[in-house]
């Protein structure tokens, strides 16, 4: 599979990775997920508008989790001065009876009617298809099929057993507008949604941190001179400042961070930032507010690379660092 996600808009890779974790029952990652949508300009009502058409494809239970995520995270960020649009509510649904205007609905989102033994065999789940799914939800006005059709792929790839589905609703989004590089970028978002760090989580970290971190040294080798380790920080969680005699290099794999040098602006890290820190370099690092934060750290020359540590980082400095004051 292609894992270029280049196809995609950052609004529209935020959507996807919504939700494949919320199909998959995926809480920490969908947080983050979140996160990341609203950081790229996605709307509370447009967040709100996936979660509840989820429900549809992965159940009441996962959906209802998902918004109750997204309601704290909202709560949350907005008590940090994080002012996030609502956006648009969804209008009034067309007139007439939501069976008619949604088996309208359905026959243009496919392309033809549909028909099938299936829906012979059970009547009432093509009613229910036509009326409540491509009517109640969408005749829905404030997000387009496109959009609809990008989010239900990413679910279907997150499950299992849905393969015949997924790929009806492949052809539907490509008769809606995906293109060919955009349903693979769309693929390639909820395989990655799915995979969890290849390292250990580790031990709490004994010291030098505020709030809670867990560190699993992965290589220790006396031989090359140079350790390795895993390192997780809970969201708002950051070490002291902090310097290295030889310097550090920090590969970030998970969530969203911060890095900051003594006297300069803190500088903002994803997944595949790498941060080179200079020797007897003030600094600390951790977690967004936010967000979870997973990074490799990289010491050379171990047995003489010393670290000194400082004091904490403040809850001003770290808010100064972050934006969230």
């Amino acid at each position: 599979m292609n894992n270029d996600t280049s196809a995609l808009s950052p609004k529209e890779q935020q959507i996807a990775a919504i939700s494949a974790h919320t199909a998959r029952g995926d809480m920490p990652g969908l947080r983050n997920a979140l996160t990341a949508g609203l950081d790229a300009g996605l709307t509370l009502n447009e967040l709100k508008e996936v979660l509840v058409q989820m429900y549809a494809y992965c159940g009441f239970p996962r959906s209802l989790n998902a918004l109750n995520e997204l309601m704290v995270l909202a709560k949350d960020r907005a008590s940090r001065g994080i002012n996030d649009t609502v956006g648009e509510e969804a209008g009034a649904p067309p007139a007439g009876k939501s069976i008619d205007f949604g088996t309208a609905n359905q026959t243009k989102l496919c392309g033809a009617p549909v028909k099938g033994d299936l829906f012979l065999f059970a009547p009432a789940i093509d009613e229910f298809l036509k009326a409540h799914l491509f009517g109640d939800i969408f005749g829905r006005d404030n997000m387009d099929w496109k959009t609809r059709e990008l989010a239900t792929i990413a679910a279907l790839a997150a499950m299992t057993g849905t393969e015949s589905q997924l790929n009806s609703h492949i052809r539907i989004g490509k008769h809606n507008g995906l293109t060919d590089g955009q349903v693979e970028a769309i693929l390639a978002v909820s395989a990655a949604a799915g995979k969890k760090d290849a390292f250990p989580k580790g031990e709490p970290a004994p010291a030098n941190f505020t709030g809670k971190a867990w560190v699993a040294m992965l290589v220790d080798n006396r031989d090359y001179d140079m350790s390795a380790y895993n390192v997780t920080f809970a969201p708002g969680t950051r070490n002291n400042w902090h310097s290295h005699s030889v310097g550090q290099v920090l590969f970030c794999t998970e969530g969203t961070g911060y890095y900051q040098e003594r006297g300069k602006a803190a500088r903002r890290l994803t997944p595949g930032s790498v941060v080179e820190i200079p020797a007897n370099t003030e600094h600390w690092h951790g977690a967004a507010p936010d967000s979870e934060f997973v990074h490799l750290g990289i010491t050379p020359r171990a047995a003489s690379n010393r670290t000194a540590w400082g004091g904490p980082v403040t809850d001003a400095e770290y808010a100064e660092a972050t934006g969230s004051k």
